[in-house]
């Protein structure tokens, strides 16, 4: 898998359009050609490639995680009076609220995002800041801590906050409020930690790594929903057609993604466009949803496993596999072949019930087959009579043989 992602890196990394916002250009931190990739599964098993543990301010890519925590912290009902779910198609930054209801347009935007953090338990900024750097920490898996270059309070936050307050979606100080969320910005990440952030929803509020519950099922299925549809600002519907998930961009070039009940997904490349969102970035994930399959709107219903069964079959390990054959699936499959503890035995790969593989998860089934007959010298046998996996165009001459049954699999092994 890192292999693969370092590929699709080197196809983006000539493309230097966009440019990196003021803010950031002089940051001690801030290289405009760095490029990274981290996915993390629901499992916890996390592959990078690039600068995935350079750090850099998580900006706006934190208003997913505090919607979260406010929604646990003071209810939907609660949060829903202050704050609406619909897109505004306007820029992150607009001054500008629902005309019918006075409240931010979502939960993505400034205003939203300001109105979000006033939601979270605490007495007063101080205690709210520590409280959502628990949670991020939690999310993260590690302690985090602030970019302190980052903390500067702009003026146009600042308008916002006053305007909430004259609508009494804010109930305290504004300048007290937006120093609070211009500190939730300031927290330094990097893109391995946010793959495992995004993994957290995926997972549908289970952290992957220990196991513990940050968020609520009704939580996760809220803020993706806002995500999908506003997280994007005013590229959402751009987003949405190429890409197809839930996704949150930061001004300092990162982007997160979640494919719920698979995956998390973060990029970062500094160079933005006029919408704030990471040139490089958008190119990255776009690639991977055409790759990998990602798209909401052609996910295949997730019924079964890709595991049909696995286990010793006389002197061979004999993995069974069935049905759409995707990333999730296929990254399954090689992390328990490369945790076989017998590896003296052959190995027997049956796609008897596979209906298909996607484009990246047949890529990676090669690599694995190469990889067995080369470095681990294995016996293998593919078991494909209908031949929905193929042959790779290079490398054929070193192909293990393909049969028809499990049985002629069983005979030429010699068992």
């Amino acid at each position: 898998m890192p292999d693969y992602l370092e590929h699709v890196l080197k196809r983006y990394a000539p493309d230097h359009s966009g440019e990196v916002k003021d803010a950031y250009r002089n940051a001690p931190e801030c290289d405009p050609d760095q490029l990274a990739i981290a996915i993390t599964t629901v499992e916890g098993a996390t592959y990078c490639a690039g600068d995935a543990d350079n750090h850099f301010p998580i900006e706006s890519m934190s208003k997913p995680f505090t919607y979260g925590l406010a929604l646990e912290d003071s209810g939907e009902d609660a949060v829903h009076r202050k704050i609406g779910v619909e897109p505004s198609g306007d820029a992150f930054n607009e001054i500008s609220l629902e005309p019918s209801t006075g409240r931010p347009f979502n939960a993505m935007i400034n205003a939203g995002a300001i109105a979000a953090h006033a939601l979270v338990s605490g007495a007063d900024c101080d205690e709210r800041t520590a409280r959502i750097r628990q949670h991020y920490s939690q999310l993260a898996g590690r302690e985090l801590s602030f970019d302190e270059s980052e903390h500067n309070v702009a003026h146009r936050n600042l308008a916002i906050g006053h305007m909430l307050r004259t609508v009494d979606v804010l109930e305290e100080e504004p300048a007290e409020v937006v120093r609070g969320y211009t500190w939730q910005c300031a927290f330094s990440v990097t893109t391995r930690d946010l793959s495992l952030m995004a993994a957290t929803f995926a997972n549908g509020g289970l952290q992957p790594i220990s196991g513990d519950r940050l968020l609520s099922r009704a939580t996760v299925r809220q803020v993706l929903s806002v995500m999908l549809t506003c997280g994007m600002y005013d590229a959402a519907g751009d987003w949405m057609s190429a890409v197809g998930i839930p996704a949150k961009s930061g001004i300092a070039g990162g982007i997160i993604g979640v494919l719920p009940g698979q995956l998390g997904i973060a990029v970062y490349s500094p160079r933005v466009d006029s919408r704030g969102n990471s040139v490089r970035g958008v190119e990255l994930f776009e690639h991977l949803s055409r790759d990998m399959e990602l798209h909401l709107m052609e996910t295949p219903p997730i019924g079964r496993s890709v595991f049909r069964a696995s286990g010793v079959r006389g002197t061979a390990l004999c993995y069974q596999l069935q049905g759409a054959v995707r990333f999730a699936g296929i990254e399954a499959v090689v992390r328990e072949v490369e945790q076989r503890e017998q590896e003296d035995l052959a190995i027997i790969f049956d796609f008897v019930r596979v209906t298909g593989f996607s484009d990246v998860a047949r890529r990676l089934t090669f690599e694995l087959v190469r990889r067995l007959v080369t470095d681990d010298h294995a016996s293998i046998v593919l078991v494909d009579p209908d031949g929905v996996l193929g042959t790779p165009e290079d490398g054929a001459e070193r192909w293990p043989t393909v049969v028809d049954s499990l049985e002629r699999a069983d005979a030429l092994i010699g068992q």
